[in-house]
């Protein structure tokens, strides 16, 4: 039913009586908050049936939104407050996409848990590295890009696609010297992989994981160790790649052998390496542009999945970086870091 009136229109949609109305509009309707405050329509609910009030456009939207819900909910999720903020926000970014078909794609379930992309770059990201040999996910902290990457490492090798995952990260604090570093060889790379046994924990049972290790099929090691070696039957995740140099980013992408994939990782915003040595992951896209089965994804402050100050923090030091001078932003120190 609809009726317009002075540039207002009026619409009421009707929920299927499969639907929960409580999971629809949350617990006290907290989920029907966030879209009256997120939309300029006046809301009113009757038993299934909605009334939208308001500028047509942002009924309309407002009404997308609902059947978004309505298609998630059929489909066994739930739906929290953050589906219903990220439903509005690709609605709002006019993308030709489904919000229910982006945040209903399923790459990998573990212990009643399914990890999903979010955002509909993180959409984008999960489908260029299904269709491409090598896939360049660029992207600040918080963003997914190598939690992503590893799931659809573990989805491959669950499918068999691939016989092994290699996960590989640049020992930069230590130089790659780890012979001057104390300890066994596993306390001395142990710091800087741990993020990644940390992730696949989330992904795999954890009793499986030493016989997986102890097989060869899951091997997690830093970067220098993949020199001189073909990976052939393999998914290669390569994190933390701003910090390789470009001799060392050549390196790493010719190793790949047949039946493989190649997934890189990284935030060109967080340099470690010494002052002076470029980023391998800085110079790449202007050295393979135009190379066929080859692409670079982008993420940005917008696809942080973490809290949401994480997703503030990271657009506030964006936008500060492009208001600083380039000679100031080369003098200013980043903090090292160690999370993906």
């Amino acid at each position: 039913m609809t009726d317009t009136t002075q540039h207002q229109t009026r619409h009421t949609v009707v929920v299927p009586n499969s639907i929960d109305m409580v999971s629809l509009l949350g617990p006290g309707d907290e989920h029907l908050g966030i879209i009256e405050r997120g939309f300029a329509a006046q809301i009113h609910v009757r038993g299934n049936r909605i009334t939208l009030q308001g500028d047509p456009g942002e009924v309309a939207l407002a009404e997308r939104l609902l059947d978004e819900l309505v298609a998630i909910l059929r489909t066994g999720q739930g739906v929290s407050p953050e589906v219903v903020e990220r439903v509005a926000a690709m609605l709002r970014a006019e993308t030709t996409e489904r919000p229910a078909d982006v945040l209903s794609l399923n790459i990998l379930s573990n212990r009643g848990r399914s990890i999903r992309p979010k955002t509909l770059n993180q959409k984008r990201y999960v489908d260029a590295i299904d269709k491409h040999t090598i896939t360049f996910g660029i992207g600040p902290a918080g963003t997914g890009k190598t939690y992503l990457a590893m799931a659809k490492a573990v989805q491959a090798l669950q499918s068999k696609q691939v016989n092994r995952i290699i996960l590989s990260r640049p020992a930069v604090e230590a130089g790659e010297k780890l012979g001057f570093l104390p300890g066994t060889l596993s306390e001395k790379i142990d710091p800087y992989l741990r993020p990644l046994y940390d992730a696949l924990h989330d992904m795999i049972d954890p009793e499986s994981i030493p016989k997986l290790l102890a097989a060869g099929t899951i091997e997690v090691a830093p970067l220098a160790y993949l020199r001189g070696r073909s990976l052939n039957d393999s998914f290669i995740v390569l994190d933390e790649a701003q910090n390789t140099t470009p001799e060392q980013m050549k390196m790493f992408l010719t190793r790949l052998g047949f039946g493989s994939k190649i997934v890189v990782t990284g935030d060109v915003t967080q340099v470690d390496l010494p002052s002076g040595t470029s980023s391998g992951l800085r110079v790449v896209e202007d050295i393979l542009d135009g190379v066929e089965d080859l692409t670079f994804v982008r993420l940005s402050s917008s696809d942080v999945v973490r809290h949401k100050l994480v997703g503030r923090i990271v657009a506030a030091y964006d936008d500060y970086d492009a208001r600083s001078e380039p000679v100031g932003r080369a003098q200013v120190a980043r903090p090292q870091r160690r999370d993906g």
